[in-house]
């Protein structure tokens, strides 16, 4: 990724205002369902990493031995995942991009790792179907968002429900993979100042048979 480069949507600066400081907003710390399920992946395998952000999921992913590229539209969050990774002698790819934008290609990638990867309807849909065509025969996708009840305990996410998910959802967008597992449930999250508390939460892991 160039130095130079950054997007200019609203979105993408608004991200670069979260990401700009010191301390990450989402901690250090991997996701807990993506690091509680990180054998499904298999060892040495590609690994495309969704709205990474700031990084801790993919710096997870490389260090355990995984050919990692990490997309999002921050370029401020992309540049502390780089010096990041330099200061941890650690190989990850990252591509500054808007995921309406992004093509992950067509059968290339081991897992597609997507935490707390929010989107409006017509694009989450679009986003999830190039998903099911870029996995490996075999490749999985390991997905956690929070579900319209978070407005409730306001732990974390988007504002408003529109952006977030249900297994309903999840089952019509991932319909061409096969679902191993899709629940809905409430849990404690601790992920730096961004999430902290009591969630709403929707996991699913899905693979690509064919």
């Amino acid at each position: 990724m160039s130095d130079a480069k950054k997007l200019q949507t609203p979105g993408a600066l608004a991200w670069d205002e979260r990401y700009d400081k010191e301390a990450f907003h989402y901690g250090k710390e991997p996701n807990d369902f993506l690091r509680d399920n990180l054998t499904l992946i298999p060892k040495g395998g590609r690994v495309l990493c969704l709205a990474e952000g700031e990084g801790r999921n993919a710096i997870f992913l490389a260090r355990s031995g995984f050919k990692v590229t990490a997309v999002d539209q921050s370029a401020v969050g992309l540049k502390k995942l780089e010096a990041w990774a330099t200061r941890e002698n650690l190989s990850i790819e990252t591509c500054l991009s808007d995921l309406k934008d992004y093509d992950p290609g067509v059968n290339l990638w081991d897992a597609v790792i997507s935490i707390w990867c929010h989107l409006p309807p017509e694009l989450r849909s679009l986003v999830h179907g190039r998903v099911c065509a870029a996995l490996k025969s075999g490749g999985g996708m390991i997905l956690e968002a929070y579900h319209p009840r978070q407005l409730e305990y306001k732990t974390g996410g988007p504002p408003v429900p529109e952006l977030m998910m249900t297994a309903e959802i999840l089952k019509k967008d991932f319909a061409a993979l096969q679902i191993k597992t899709l629940q809905e449930l409430d849990r404690e999250i601790q992920e730096g100042e961004g999430h902290s508390g009591k969630s709403a939460v929707v996991q699913l892991i899905a693979v690509r048979n064919s």
